[in-house]
């Protein structure tokens, strides 16, 4: 076998499935078809819909000449210096553009789920589709799409704990044990005296260290150490958890669309789409940050009763209740207050309700906000350690990953692994950084997940596929097309640092992976 060769060798689906079945491999097979949608709803609805939804109605002024950190990629190769036009009321189209990427990725995401029941996600499917490399590197960028992902959601579940224990009890935090120090310093360098938030701290007065100030996020810390607490126990105890904060945040959810409804005055949506499609398109790559999550229903494929019909019930079902009621809160949110007094707001449900003079639903909002990104803390949080998990089964990560524990039957190490690295880094990465390679790791995953079921239908053909992709090859290439689109949307920035974050895990890959590989 040529060196190219062994880059590109594959795992039949078959030996996959073998290798799931290892005693030692073994994991409890209690998920059904409601627990999926469940994890697909728990792990789609919150800090998207909750913080991303104002900026992406509102838009950004316009940056400097040369300035490409928030300026989309095509602008920028044609040497625009224009921001990013606003969706305005027109932000319900961007939720369906964004839906609709992800329905084609969906179904392809189904089929091989289907296909080939083992935990990995859409690691599993490349190494059985593309090979080795194209895989191991696949799983590299899962990593921002899990853990890193889930940093930006600790810390903004530590933001709005300091709403509601501020609503609810009048409590005050030291601001030094609420944030990372450099957001704390951001904010006492640009915020107003005046400023709402400096209502939720006893005090602004940072510690020094060796002459530098610093401060610690402990919220962000201490909620996604309970996350990895709950999903070692079991992921019956972990559905359980999951199920009733999805119930508690699709209340508070309804309820804002509903209780909104009677506050909507129809003239703030004229204009309706003001930045044109520019403006739907610019909306749609920030707000498709409000869907990932779906497809980490995948990576219970091996915990799961009956996965060749309930992953596709899962994935599918989740994806259209969660796109259901992204619609309804956009057209609420521009409907109550005009789409440009949304510019800068990270809390823009909040705001709006906020604007009806309501003052006690602020509370409500705050817990189901909380509730919304616990669950999706704890879905991407077990989705992260099954990815590790198969890539240890392959040799390219350590074996200790792939062990699982004798009583909980749950994988111990990567899930300990997992919780350290996304809590420590919750403390001290601010959310901006942590959220800015999220979207477009997750991008290229649905890409390749669309290839898959292309080549698989030209090299395996006689599979047995319980769930079929209809309109192949058509479905895979709207996929690919969508999602590479919405790529090209994102900063160039991103594009950089994600190329950065490729060389590296190619890097990791030649230095222990290519050696260790069960295939070699």
């Amino acid at each position: 076998m040529s060196f190219v060769q062994k880059l590109f060798r594959t795992k039949s689906s078959r030996l996959l499935i073998e290798e799931a079945g290892h005693p030692d491999y073994q994991m409890k097979k209690t998920l059904g078809a409601f627990d999926l949608v469940a994890f697909g709803v728990g792990a789609t609805i919150g800090s998207g819909i909750f913080a991303l939804a104002g900026t992406a109605c509102a838009g950004s002024p316009a940056q400097a000449a040369g300035h490409v950190l928030s300026t989309p990629l095509i602008n920028f190769f044609m040497g625009s210096t224009m921001g990013r036009d606003p969706a305005g009321p027109a932000l319900v189209i961007s939720f369906i553009v964004a839906a609709i990427a992800c329905a084609f990725a969906a179904l392809c995401y189904a089929e091989l789920a289907a296909m080939i029941p083992v935990s990995g996600s859409a690691y599993t499917f490349a190494y059985a589709s593309l090979g080795e490399l194209t895989a191991w590197l696949i799983g590299w960028n899962l990593v921002l799409e899990y853990a890193v992902g889930n940093i930006a959601v600790a810390v903004s579940w530590s933001d709005h704990f300091l709403h509601f224990i501020h609503g609810m009890f009048g409590a005050k935090v030291p601001m030094w044990l609420t944030t990372d120090t450099k957001t704390a310093l951001n904010r006492l360098a640009t915020l107003p005296a005046d400023n709402l938030q400096w209502q939720f701290y006893s005090t602004t007065d940072l510690p020094n260290i060796f002459g530098h100030q610093f401060a610690l996020n402990i919220p962000a810390f201490l909620i996604v150490a309970l996350i990895t607490w709950i999903l070692i126990l079991g992921i019956q105890e972990s559905a359980k958890v999951n199920a009733i904060a999805v119930v508690i945040k699709v209340v508070v959810v309804l309820f804002f669309i509903i209780f909104g409804s009677f506050y909507v005055n129809p003239d703030n949506w004229i204009p309706f789409a003001p930045g044109g499609w520019t403006g739907i398109m610019g909306g749609a790559a920030i707000v498709f940050f409000s869907f990932i999550g779906f497809d980490a229903v995948s990576s219970t494929a091996e915990e799961t009763k009956n996965p060749q019909r309930d992953m596709p019930i899962g994935m599918m079902g989740s994806l259209a209740i969660c796109t259901v009621l992204y619609g309804g809160v956009s057209l609420v949110l521009t409907g109550i207050m005009r789409y440009s007094q949304y510019a800068n707001d990270a809390a823009p449900v909040a705001s709006a309700l906020a604007f009806t003079g309501q003052a006690w639903a602020h509370v409500l909002i705050s817990i189901g906000a909380l509730a919304g990104m616990t669950s999706v803390l704890l879905v991407f949080q077990l989705g992260q350690p099954r990815i590790f998990m198969a890539m240890a089964r392959d040799g390219l990560m350590p074996a200790i990953f792939a062990k699982i524990h004798p009583k909980f039957k749950t994988p111990l190490m990567p899930t300990l692994f997992t919780g350290l690295i996304v809590g420590l880094a919750s403390m001290f990465v601010d959310i901006g950084d942590a959220a800015e390679l999220t979207n477009i790791g997750t991008l290229s995953a649905f890409i390749i997940v669309c290839v898959g079921v292309l080549v698989l239908r030209k090299t395996q053909p006689e599979h047995v596929r319980p769930f079929k992709c209809p309109l192949v090859p058509w479905f895979p290439l709207a996929g690919i097309i969508f999602c590479f689109y919405l790529m090209l949307s994102l900063p160039v920035m991103t594009w950089i640092r994600f190329f950065v974050w490729m060389a590296v895990g190619i890097l990791i890959y030649f230095a222990y992976g290519f050696r260790k590989s069960r295939l070699a």
